[in-house]
């Protein structure tokens, strides 16, 4: 059930190493979390807000790092508390992630990943989370339903298991209800999207607030005519927040 050899046995590809902050959107909403962002990614989503984890011109930022010293720099930024550290990228489904979470879990942290569900991996049943967001139309990628379901499969009976949407417009909204209709067992989270992702190098760069407030009073308003009550509506919390920024 593993995806592809597509990283280094040995190494993970790390584009960043923060926090503690909180999480900022889905299941685990507002929950202290350190983040490791792994670099490189299968996608090219036409309003990725992480293309510093995605491109491959940015490779050279990305470090390759063995379990001890990302644990390292994880507890250090814990504080050696336990907490939830969240798997993100990029695709993290890339990067051979199994040491690493079971070296967490020895020492009592807990783990959430969140991928496009491309790539399955063995792994993915010692998640404690698992968020799988497949893109919709507005990200210019296909979706390869197949792999989904294959990424359901290895999870098993292991992570709680959600399914996330980014959420543009009305094919998207149709996408995402298309695509949980495939899975009824598995929570649904929807978000409305964000429109001005940054220049990687641009810290401070502002968002379209009132783009992303008007979209959000329209899903609503679209899930409860639709009388899609099992659906979850929720803002990016970390953008309401901070923008843009990245490593908050």
């Amino acid at each position: 059930m593993s995806g592809p050899n597509l990283a280094s046995e040995t190494a993970i590809r790390i584009s960043e190493i923060f926090g503690p902050t909180i999480q900022g959107e889905g299941v685990l909403i507002g929950q202290p979390t350190v983040f490791v962002r792994t670099g490189g990614c299968d996608y090219r989503c036409s309003w990725c807000d992480s293309l510093h984890a995605v491109e491959t011109r940015f490779r050279h930022d990305w470090q390759a790092m063995g379990v001890e010293a990302i644990w390292a720099d994880v507890e250090q930024l814990s504080g050696g508390e336990p907490l939830m550290v969240s798997l993100s990228g990029g695709n993290p489904a890339i990067q051979p992630l199994g040491p690493l979470i079971a070296h967490g879990h020895r020492r009592g942290y807990r783990f959430a990943l969140e991928t496009q569900g491309s790539i399955a991996r063995d792994w993915f049943a010692d998640l404690d989370v698992l968020v799988l967001s497949p893109k919709p139309p507005s990200s210019g990628m296909e979706t390869d339903w197949a792999a989904l379901a294959d990424c359901l499969a290895a999870a098993g009976d292991g992570p709680q298991i959600v399914l996330k949407f980014i959420v543009f417009d009305e094919a998207d909204y149709a996408y995402a209800k298309a695509a949980a209709a495939r899975h009824p067992q598995v929570s649904v989270y929807l978000q409305p999207g964000n429109h001005t992702p940054p220049p990687p190098e641009d810290d401070d760069a502002r968002i379209d607030m009132e783009g992303i407030m008007t979209r959000m009073h329209w899903l609503v308003d679209r899930v409860v005519e639709d009388r899609w009550f099992a659906a979850r509506v929720l803002p990016q919390l970390h953008v309401l927040l901070w923008g843009n920024k990245r490593g908050v």
